[in-house]
């Protein structure tokens, strides 16, 4: 009876020192983006993924939001690492209105703050905004402005100096967006999906 009780209280004292870290490895990776990006976390979380953090409230916040390392912006991202911890792994994703758009310097800054509020020596994954079908475009971002993105994302990855990983282009169908801009539920799933082959 008493060895049965000892192997129940072991039992129960692994499981109450095991459980914290699951979480914790869960939620290990940040994000910073806008509502594109809040799009992707959407489907992400409804497609099951665990590593990357869900959506935060980055609506709007465009590239310029995040050039400041002392932005609200980045307080939104600290209160999420403060939650979870210090994210192993960044995904910057670039997102830009027409107007300014954005430039290569710019881009260059998300990732040196992405550095400084993420744990030590962590991992940054960076892409643009969704891609879409051929004549199509999002408003927001202006004709041409997904792809903008693309090509300074992949440009930051091809640049030794920044160190990080282009994973690919993520896509959204005609039949995936809801304004234009934006993914609806199918579009959210498939963005999701696309993440967890991106980063798992």
């Amino acid at each position: 009876m008493l060895s049965s009780q000892i192997i129940t209280f072991i039992a129960s004292a692994l499981a109450l020192s095991t459980s914290p870290v699951q979480a914790a490895a869960d939620h290990t990776m940040g994000f910073i983006g806008c509502s594109m990006s809040e799009n992707v976390a959407q489907g992400y979380v409804a497609s099951g993924g665990k590593r990357m953090w869900g959506p935060y409230g980055t609506g709007a916040l465009v590239v310029q939001s995040w050039t400041d390392s002392a932005s609200p912006a980045w307080q939104k991202f600290d209160n999420q690492a403060a939650l979870y911890g210090k994210p192993d792994t960044v995904w910057v994703q670039i997102c830009i209105f027409a107007n300014p758009g954005a430039t290569y310097a710019e881009v260059k800054q998300l990732i040196a703050n992405a550095r400084a509020h993420a744990a030590p020596n962590a991992t940054v994954y960076i892409t643009g905004q969704p891609l879409y079908d051929p004549g199509q475009y999002c408003f927001l971002a202006g004709q041409g402005g997904a792809e903008l993105t693309d090509r300074l994302a992949q440009q930051a990855a091809n640049d030794t100096s920044q160190s990080v990983i282009y994973p690919g282009s993520f896509i959204l169908h005609t039949a995936e967006v809801q304004d234009g801009c934006h993914a609806n539920t199918a579009g959210q799933q498939s963005l999701g999906k696309q993440a967890i082959a991106f980063w798992g």
